[in-house]
């Protein structure tokens, strides 16, 4: 029997903490970690780096001459990277690969240097070569001094999930033993926010409870929320000495482009995948489902009905982190699981507070989901490795 593939550590930062005690603290509590910015003169709800965790990452931007030219998108990925290097007891000389996945990259720093270039003609040196998407996974790997192989990819919403699908492939063709995947976004731009604004599933400026009511099926409005935040696991071949959790499926599929956005509404591509994850696993073995649940009426409701064609009346206990944390584009699926594996750890279930679902008795097998523009959707099963 082939030896499973297991998630040995798991690091990230958002404005849930940085450490696994904060996270899991903020976690159980039933207020939301959203809060008004200013952009552009106009006031938005984001989910953006505490003023401690802005110091841990000025820190290290300032620790090293090289690093003061990056962007925040690809400090967030090697201060995560670090940490859970660290904690997995990993070494150079393993070469482990790296992957780490992100929405739109560079944000912050290609919107600067834009919009000096239409102001002066010209552009800084080191615009292109801090700016490409290659930027975050290279500069991780330089920092841990590996000699891995090095991916970047951008596939939307659903880039974390794809590096820990590419990781799983590496170590099952036998190339490498540990793989480091996760994703990193850094998206609280003028920019950014607008466009959000422009698809119109951004949440208003009003003055709810929640912001954000991602999971709600009755809402009249969307009511997405942008985060930042990174977050990186490290992967291994074998059960190990400390595993967090297996993986015991992986899922992808991708839907027929028919629109920009391309989800049906009954999400046919998370069917797909949360059937390939699945794969022997009967549907009610699994405990729980972190939803990617953007908080869009659309978005949230056709996902609802994927879960239902796929699980009938046994359907899961459902939930999601959008509601606190927001959502943090390609990092949104490793905040995802890392959600999951403390519930695992836990045997706790966290519910979103304006949502009435039943809890498990037991939490076993926690089923995570993601999808992003162009209907690229990723489900990744994890089972307790205590069971």
């Amino acid at each position: 029997m082939a030896q499973p593939i297991t998630i040995t550590s798991i690091a990230s930062i958002s404005s849930l903490g940085i450490n696994t005690e904060d996270i899991w603290a903020n976690y159980k509590h039933s207020n939301h970690l959203l809060k008004e910015a200013t952009f552009e003169g106009k006031a938005a709800w984001v989910s953006s780096l505490s003023e401690s965790e802005k110091s841990e990452i000025r820190a290290l931007r300032s620790s090293n001459t090289k690093y003061q030219s990056l962007d925040d998108s690809v400090l967030y990925g090697i201060f995560t990277a670090r940490r859970a290097v660290a904690n997995a007891g990993w070494e150079e000389k393993d070469n482990f690969g790296v992957n780490i996945g992100s929405s739109r990259g560079a944000t912050g720093l290609f919107e600067k240097y834009h919009k000096e270039f239409l102001q002066k003609g010209t552009t800084a040196l080191l615009t292109s070569p801090t700016t490409t998407l290659g930027n975050i996974s290279s500069w991780i790997a330089h920092d841990l001094k590996t000699k891995g192989p090095i991916i970047s990819h951008s596939i939307t919403c659903s880039s974390a999930l794809h590096a820990i699908l590419n990781g799983v492939a590496w170590i099952r063709s036998g190339m490498v033993e540990k793989f480091l995947a996760g994703g990193s976004e850094a998206p609280l731009t003028s920019f950014t926010i607008a466009q959000m604004r422009a698809l119109k599933i951004y949440t208003r400026n009003d003055k709810s409870e929640y912001p954000c009511r991602a999971l709600d099926l009755s809402k009249i409005k969307n009511s997405m929320v942008l985060g930042e935040g990174a977050g990186v696991a490290c992967l291994e071949y074998g059960i190990g000495k400390r595993p967090l959790a297996i993986i015991e499926g992986i899922g992808f599929a991708t839907e027929p482009l028919e629109h920009n956005i391309s989800l049906s509404a009954d999400a046919g591509c998370l069917q797909d995948s949360m059937l390939m994850a699945m794969e022997d696993i009967n549907p009610k073995e699994v405990d729980i489902i972190v939803m990617h649940a953007p908080g869009t009426i659309k978005g949230d409701k056709s996902e609802f009905t994927a879960i239902q064609q796929i699980f009938g009346n046994s359907i899961p206990s459902l939930t999601t982190n959008k509601w606190k944390v927001g959502h943090t584009f390609g990092a949104s699926g490793i905040l995802s699981v890392e959600m999951a594996i403390l519930m695992l750890q836990h045997q706790r279930f966290l519910g979103v507070p304006f949502m009435r679902i039943n809890p498990p008795q037991k939490i076993n097998r926690v089923l995570i989901n993601a999808v992003g523009f162009g209907g690229n959707a990723v489900s990744i099963l994890l089972k307790n490795p205590k069971n």
